[in-house]
């Protein structure tokens, strides 16, 4: 695989199953691969893409957004008494 992206692909509310797994399958068949697949608060699926397949995902009309990819950490600080 050439240069690719850690994306994360969000799809609009109401998008039909099929619609998110046919774009899952394109990006498949384009020489990427799905990671998580989320479908509780939300619906699309975590991807490693070339990025020559990121112009046609942001033309999709179904997408809502797409952010790339990373761990996330949170620190916080207690107050103390």
């Amino acid at each position: 695989m050439h240069s690719a992206s850690n994306i994360i692909v969000l799809f609009k509310e109401g998008t039909a199953a099929d619609v998110v797994e046919a774009a899952a399958q394109k990006v498949i068949s384009d020489g990427g691969s799905i990671g998580h697949r989320y479908s509780t608060t939300m619906t699309g699926f975590a991807a490693i893409v070339p990025d020559s397949v990121l112009p046609a995902l942001n033309d999709d009309v179904h997408i809502e957004s797409i952010e790339a990819d990373g761990e996330v950490s949170v620190l916080f600080k207690t107050k103390g008494n």
